[in-house]
């Protein structure tokens, strides 16, 4: 006689898990489609428990979930920047770029709806989050260039650095995920550096972070790269000096 393997126990979620569960639902329905797409419904079956059991934990109906996944997504965004404060700029830049476009990638067409507005749900909350968002880049940014008072220019600079990240990945997503993303890593943080030395030209500030950074980096690096390529296209401006 043969005997059959013990059921496994139900074990009753605790209140966080059962949260952590339906904001995981959640979370993988917006990353593929706008949140408008998206219903109460879809959310209780992709989660596997019934529609009134979601209303118990957000009864705010869709809105609240979304603002809940929202911030959930926010917060792994902001860690995508935090990097130990050791070797070379770009190197740093380029594992943090690295995690921020592996988020982009695993979200899909839904990076869109989920954190760059845009959406019939978006609300002055939903873009307070969003905007956190791009404030914790700058912030690990300015860390990692060793600023603790920036000036206007600089803070100005990686601001307009991180919206140009935003932009360049939703043109990534529509162009079907062209260039590879080494490539748009690659190509990501030689703009920063560019704009860095281009505000360099007009703020000491900017100007001092500039030759920090240069001194710990090699020949080999992203800005011995940048250069290489970028002299042969500027030799003729020579004239101008």
């Amino acid at each position: 006689m043969t005997s059959q393997a013990p059921t496994p126990a139900y074990r009753r979620l605790s209140v966080e898990e059962r949260r952590s569960q339906l904001l995981e639902a959640a979370l993988s329905l917006f990353a593929h489609r706008a949140p408008e797409e998206v219903s109460l419904d879809d959310v209780a079956e992709a989660a596997g428990v019934s529609r009134p059991l979601v209303y118990r934990y957000f009864p705010g109906g869709k809105q609240q979930l979304y603002e809940a996944a929202l911030r959930s997504a926010a917060e792994d965004l902001e860690h995508c920047f935090a990097e130990p404060p050791e070797g070379p700029l770009s190197e740093r830049l380029a594992r943090a770029v690295d995690r921020y476009l592996a988020f982009v990638d695993q979200h899909d067409a839904g990076f869109t709806a989920l954190l760059q507005g845009g959406s019939v749900v978006e609300t002055s909350r939903t873009t307070a989050i969003v905007d956190g968002v791009r404030r914790a880049a700058a912030e690990h940014i300015l860390d990692h260039l060793g600023v603790k008072d920036p000036g206007r220019r600089l803070r100005m600079t990686v601001r307009m650095w991180i919206t140009a990240v935003e932009g360049a990945s939703l043109s990534w997503l529509d162009g079907g995920k062209e260039p590879p993303l080494d490539e748009l890593r690659d190509w990501l943080v030689e703009q920063f550096v560019a704009m860095l030395v281009v505000s360099a030209g007009r703020d000491p500030q900017t100007a001092d972070v500039v030759q920090a950074a240069l001194v710990l980096e090699g020949r080999e690096g992203a800005l011995g790269k940048l250069a290489r390529a970028v002299l042969p296209v500027i030799g003729d401006a020579a004239r101008l000096l």
